[in-house]
């Protein structure tokens, strides 16, 4: 079991800002929320969308499974816990 001072997508330890995220998005019917870093809850919103999320992608396992997720927690380890950069959405392109 992962400690509760710790992401759950990236296991690295919280930091001081830490956002809730929603495994099935409160827009398709979602209620529990579990506490990531800012970085992890950006990525995971760049990469799928809502319908994606409550489909394919409303549990930490199945996000971990995601070629992209694991290339992003590869990188991302050793960072430290506040560690943030912005996120490009899926593609690299910008959004307008």
């Amino acid at each position: 079991m992962e400690e509760k001072n710790t992401c759950p997508l990236c296991n690295r330890p919280l930091g001081q800002a830490v956002e809730m995220h929603h495994l099935i998005p409160k827009s398709q019917g979602g209620r529990d929320t579990i506490p990531l870093h800012p970085i992890c809850h950006r990525k995971i919103h760049a990469l799928f969308n809502e319908k994606e999320l409550a489909r394919r992608f409303s549990t930490i396992e199945a996000l971990r499974q995601s070629e992209e997720i694991t290339l992003f927690i590869e990188w991302l380890k050793g960072k430290p816990a506040d560690f943030y950069r912005k996120t490009r959405p899926k593609g690299g392109k910008r959004r307008r």
